[in-house]
């Protein structure tokens, strides 16, 4: 009976791709597909590159229905069309109510984040940018609000030490996937016991996940301690990656992403925001409670790559971080 259920699926990233494709290998009906219109993309932006879920779907034959406005009617009629019982949402966008509130079996929503905390449009980046040891999914009724709606199902995760965002957005997916299918299943059976969030609040402060923009990124040494910093990169790695400029001794700027560091505490000499490097292989950021020490970089025009071979092209001499 579970399987029979008719499914519309939402998504745009190939976060979403897993559970689309385990819910059509798995024999669910899967009656229709909403992801995000084709981007432009290329030197001109004059070509249109379809989402990772439009590209799997195609592949198999799923209806697609690309809407650039959710309340149009065009759109809602086709929807309406697909008589779905059950909309799932992962990675998509937030939804009116007169599309959650469609299907007679409702709508859900698969977050990466144990909420309520990391309510938001970047739940993984922030759990690490704050140094969270762990983090999870978290699937959940649609609502008004964004990430309110009332929990259905939840799985914990580690944070290791030297995970960066790819690395956990890889874990979740996994899970998460699971979880979709576990979800799907008791709703069919009507056997879900969703629980308002209210009931998780502990007194813990509430941590948000905001959409992350470029300045988000820059790397803003004086306020960070070591840790913090290297939180801060892996967070961002590889995507869309932190950055920082460089200043040479005469003004001179070289902005360059950072991907990959190390982080030592111990009393410093120099003061914070001095570069130290030996021109080989050691290029080394001095923070006010200790160093943290760059493992890979990317400068523009290039590739990313090893700070080895950045220093093998690049004199650093008297340089420091903006």
């Amino acid at each position: 009976m579970e399987k029979d259920i008719r499914i519309v699926y939402m998504g745009t990233p190939d976060f979403a791709v897993a559970p689309l494709e385990r819910l059509v290998n798995e024999g669910y009906n899967v009656v229709g597909v909403v992801t995000m219109p084709d981007k432009a993309v290329g030197r001109h932006h004059d070509v249109l590159q379809a989402s990772p879920v439009k590209q799997w779907a195609t592949e198999h034959s799923l209806p697609v229905l690309q809407p650039e406005k959710l309340r149009d009617e065009a759109f809602l009629a086709q929807l309406a069309s697909l008589q779905a019982d059950l909309q799932v949402v992962v990675a998509f966008r937030m939804l009116p109510e007169v599309v959650w509130a469609m299907p007679r079996l409702g709508t859900f929503n698969l977050h990466a984040a144990l909420l309520p905390q990391y309510r938001g449009a970047a739940p993984i980046n922030w759990a690490i940018i704050n140094g969270e040891r762990e983090t999870g999914v978290t699937t959940f009724f649609l609502d008004h609000d964004i990430d309110t709606g009332r929990i259905l199902l939840q799985e914990r995760c580690p944070i290791y030490e030297t995970d960066t965002a790819e690395d956990v957005h890889d874990r979740l997916m996994t899970l998460g996937t699971d979880v979709v299918l576990r979800t799907i299943d008791l709703i069919a059976s009507g056997e879900e016991r969703a629980v308002p969030q209210e009931q998780f609040i502990t007194d813990a402060p509430l941590h948000h996940a905001p959409k992350i923009f470029r300045e988000t990124c820059e790397i803003r040494w004086a306020e960070l301690g070591a840790k913090q910093a290297y939180d801060f990169i892996r967070g961002l790695s590889p995507y869309p990656a932190a950055w920082t400029t460089l200043v040479s001794p005469d003004g001179r700027e070289l902005t360059m992403k950072v991907y990959r560091t190390e982080y030592h505490l111990e009393a410093q000499s120099h003061p914070a925001g001095t570069l130290l490097t030996d021109g080989k292989s050691h290029l080394t950021i001095v923070l006010a409670d200790g160093q943290l020490e760059l493992r890979e970089v990317q400068v523009a025009g290039k590739k990313r790559m090893a700070v080895e071979d950045f220093l093998r092209g690049t004199r650093l001499d008297g340089w420091r971080v903006k």
